[in-house]
């Protein structure tokens, strides 16, 4: 019986995260939908800041990608 509670203390435990998203809880209902206390623009916001896209490293115009300016037909030379 002791590993049914050591179940339910590993299910109340809250993990570890960076200082950024502390309150961050996110869940998922019953008809499938995703809901979360932080708004999704925050949450891209600091993935974009943290988080390398292994799919963009080969691009020439990745270091400006990653600093946030946006590439575009408005900004072709």
């Amino acid at each position: 019986m002791a590993k049914k509670d050591s179940k339910k203390d590993k299910e109340s435990k809250k993990p570890k995260v960076n200082k950024d998203l502390e309150g961050f809880d996110i869940e998922i209902d019953s008809f499938g939908e995703i809901t979360s206390s932080f708004d999704i623009d925050k949450i891209n916001a600091f993935l974009n800041k943290n988080v390398e896209d292994k799919k963009l490293i080969d691009r020439e115009d990745y270091d400006k990608l990653k600093k946030g300016k946006k590439t575009g037909s408005d900004e072709e030379e």
